[in-house]
C-alpha cells in the first residue's frame, strides 16, 4: 500500500510530505485548489511522462518520492527480487525532473530505466478516471481479472507452459525440415565416401607399415647386395669378427702380465659380442628379403589406392581408418535426424492434445463465470447511477491453432444506455462513466487479485444524492480488500473515508502554492459542511455533516 508521498518544487507545490492510511482516504478541496497535483505527482513517481514545465518557477529541479509497504505482496516482492531491487518489504520510487528537461528515476535507491519504474508501478497502483493509469482498459488485464474471478489463473498458467513447449518443438521441427535437402545431399556424399573406404578393407597395421614395406620391396636387390657384402666381411675366416677374436685372445694374455689392461680388454670383448650380434641380425634380415616383382607390384598398387583415398580426405594414410569411423558416425547422426523429426512430431501432437483438453476446461470455466460477472457488474453499475447500462464479458473464439492464454479473447463490453450497441470498454468517452464502471468491476471482483492501491479520480462526476451515497458505500466496501484513495467533490462520498485530506491553494508573494493537510475530526466536519453549503458554512450544514459522518462510519 501507499505509505508516504513527498513532493518538492513540483508545479504549484513547494514542499509536501503526506502519509496515507489503510482503508479509504478521501481527498477534497475547492475547484482549482490543485487536487490533481497528487495524481500528477504519483504519475511521475510511477514512471509517467515528465518535462521541464513541471518544475516550480525559479527552481532547478522537481522531485517526487513515493514509499510503499509491500511486505504482504509477494508478486511485487518477486519482481523487485528479479531486478535485484528488493529492500525488506519496502518499495521507494523516486523521480527527479530537471529544469533542462532531463529526468532520473530510482527504485529503492538504485538508478533504473523508466521502463522498470513503470513495470513496478503497474503492480502497485491502479488509477481510475480522467484517463490516467487505467489497467482495466488493457485486454490482458481484463483476461487476468476474469481468470482471477473464475479461479482459472493456475489453469491458464498450465496452458501457457504447454504453448511454450509446443512452440519450442515446432521450431525444432521447422529447423530440421528446412535443412532436409542439405541433409539428403550430405547423406549421399558421405555414403559414397564410406563405401569407398569399406571397399578398401582398411587395417591399421597395414596403413601404418605399407609405405615402409613398399620402399623395402622396391630396393630389395640393392639391399641384398649391400647387406650380403657386409655380412661376408664380418663372418668369413679372415673377417672382422675372426680378427677381433684373435686380438681379444692376445690382449687377454697380456692382461695376465699387467692388470691395467682390464678396461681395454672389456671394451674389445664388448665390441666383439656386438659384432657377433650384428652377424645374427643381418643373417635374419637377409633371410626375410626376396626379390619378388609380383609382390612389389601389388604393394605399389595398394599404396597408390591409399594415396588416392588420403588425398580425397585430406589426411595421412595412417588416419584413413579414423576417417572411416567419423563418416560412419556422421551418417548415423543424419539417419537419426529422421527419427528425431518423427519423435518431435509425436511430441507436438501430444502437446496439442493436452493443450486442447486444458483449453476446453478453461473455456468452460470462463464462460460460466463471465455470465456471472456480467450480471453482477451490470447490477452494480445501475446502482451507481447508470440506469439502462449493461456490462458484458465477451469471449471471442480465436482463429484456431495453439496460442497463449486459451482459445478465446476476453473483452469487456459496455452499453451505457438502453437501445445502444455494446462497445469495448476502452471506447467509453466519459471519464466519470468509465470511473463508475471501473468501480463496479472492482467491487464485484474484490476477492480477485488486484493492485494493492486503487485510486479513483472524481468517480462521482454526474451523480448526486442517494446514488452518491451508494458510490461512497461501494468505495468503503472495496477498501476492506485494498487501499482506496478517492478524489471527490461530493460530501456523501467524502463522509465514508477513514482518512480525510484537504487540498488548499494559497496566494503568496512568490506565487500560488498548493498544500495538503490531514483533517482532524472537527476539521473534517467543517470541510464536509463546506461541500454541502458552499462558502458560508452554517450550523445546519455542520450538523448535517456530523450526522453524515456518523451514519457512514
Amino acid at each position: 500500500m501507499l505509505a508516504q508521498l513527498s513532493v518538492k518544487n513540483l508545479a504549484v507545490v513547494e514542499r509536501l510530505d503526506l502519509s496515507f492510511a489503510k482503508g479509504m482516504s478521501v481527498v477534497t478541496g475547492e475547484t482549482g485548489a490543485g487536487k490533481s497535483i497528487l495524481l500528477q505527482a504519483l504519475n511521475l513517481a510511477l514512471g509517467g511522462r515528465g518535462d521541464s514545465t513541471l518544475v516550480r518557477h525559479g527552481m532547478d529541479k522537481a522531485e517526487v518520492s513515493a514509499s510503499f509497504d509491500v511486505a504482504h505482496h509477494q508478486k511485487i516482492q518477486n519482481y523487485l527480487k528479479s531486478q535485484s531491487l528488493e529492500d525488506e518489504g519496502e518499495c521507494i520510487l523516486r523521480r527527479i525532473i530537471s529544469s533542462d528537461g532531463r529526468s532520473k528515476a530510482f527504485v529503492n535507491g538504485t538508478s533504473v530505466p523508466l521502463s522498470i519504474v513503470k513495470s513496478v508501478g503497474e503492480l502497485l497502483i491502479d488509477m481510475h478516471g480522467q484517463n490516467e493509469h487505467q489497467l482495466l482498459l488493457r485486454s490482458d488485464q481484463q483476461r487476468q481479472l476474469l481468470d482471477a474471478y473464475a479461479d482459472t489463473s493456475e489453469l491458464c498458467t498450465q496452458l501457457n507452459e504447454l504453448v511454450t513447449q509446443y512452440k519450442r518443438v515446432t521450431m525444432q521441427i521447422d529447423e530440421l525440415n528446412s535443412n532436409q535437402d542439405v541433409r539428403l545431399q550430405q547423406q549421399e556424399l558421405l555414403g559414397h565416401q564410406l563405401k569407398e573406404l569399406e571397399n578398401a578393407v582398411l587395417l591399421q597395421d597395414e596403413l601404418d607399415s605399407i609405405e615402409s614395406n613398399f620402399k623395402t620391396s622396391a630396393n630389395a636387390t640393392t639391399l641384398i647386395e649391400k647387406t650380403s657384402s657386409v655380412l661376408a666381411q664380418l663372418e668369413n675366416d679372415t673377417g672382422i669378427n675372426a680378427q677381433m677374436l684373435s686380438l681379444n685372445h692376445e690382449l687377454s694374455q697380456a692382461l695376465e702380465m699387467d692388470g691395467k689392461l682390464t678396461q681395454v680388454v672389456e671394451l674389445l670383448s664388448g665390441a666383439q659380442v656386438q659384432t657377433q650380434e650384428s652377424i645374427y641380425e643381418l643373417t635374419h634380415y637377409l633371410n626375410g628379403l626376396s626379390v619378388d616383382e609380383q609382390s612389389a607390384s601389388e604393394l605399389e598398387e595398394r599404396l597408390s589406392e591409399f594415396h588416392d583415398l588420403a588425398r580425397k580426405h585430406n589426411c595421412q594414410i595412417p588416419e584413413l581408418l579414423s576417417i572411416q569411423e567419423k563418416i560412419q558416425a556422421q551418417l548415423s547422426e543424419i539417419g537419426s535426424g529422421t527419427n528425431t523429426i518423427d519423435g518431435l512430431n509425436t511430441e507436438r501432437f501430444q502437446l496439442e492434445n493436452n493443450y486442447q483438453k486444458i483449453a476446453q476446461q478453461l473455456t468452460k470455466a470462463r464462460t460460466k463465470k463471465a455470465k456471472e460477472l456480467s450480471d453482477l457488474v451490470t447490477r452494480s453499475m445501475q446502482v451507481l447511477g447508470m440506469p439502462g447500462s449493461e456490462f458484458m464479458v465477451d469471449l471471442t473464439p480465436k482463429t484456431g491453432g495453439v496460442s497463449f492464454n486459451g482459445v478465446e479473447t476476453v473483452d469487456f463490453l459496455v452499453k451505457t444506455n438502453m437501445g445502444q450497441d455494446f462497445k469495448a470498454l476502452k471506447k467509453i468517452a466519459s471519464g466519470g462513466e468509465l470511473s463508475r464502471i471501473s468501480l463496479a468491476v472492482s467491487v464485484v471482483s474484490s476477492d480477485s487479485e488486484y493492485t494493492p492501491t486503487l485510486i479513483f479520480d472524481e468517480v462521482d462526476v454526474g451523480i448526486s444524492g442517494a446514488v452518491a451515497e451508494v458510490v461512497g458505500q461501494k468505495l468503503k466496501e472495496l477498501s476492506e480488500h485494498y487501499q482506496v484513495v478517492c478524489i471527490t467533490h461530493l460530501a456523501q462520498v467524502a463522509s465514508f473515508g477513514h482518512q480525510h485530506l484537504r487540498v488548499s491553494k494559497l496566494q503568496k508573494d512568490i506565487g500560488a502554492q498548493t498544500t495538503v493537510e490531514q483533517l482532524s475530526d472537527t476539521d473534517r466536519i467543517s470541510e464536509i459542511a463546506r461541500i454541502l453549503s458552499g462558502t458560508v458554512v452554517s450550523d445546519k450544514a455542520r450538523k448535517a455533516a456530523a450526522e453524515m459522518i456518523t451514519k457512514s462510519a
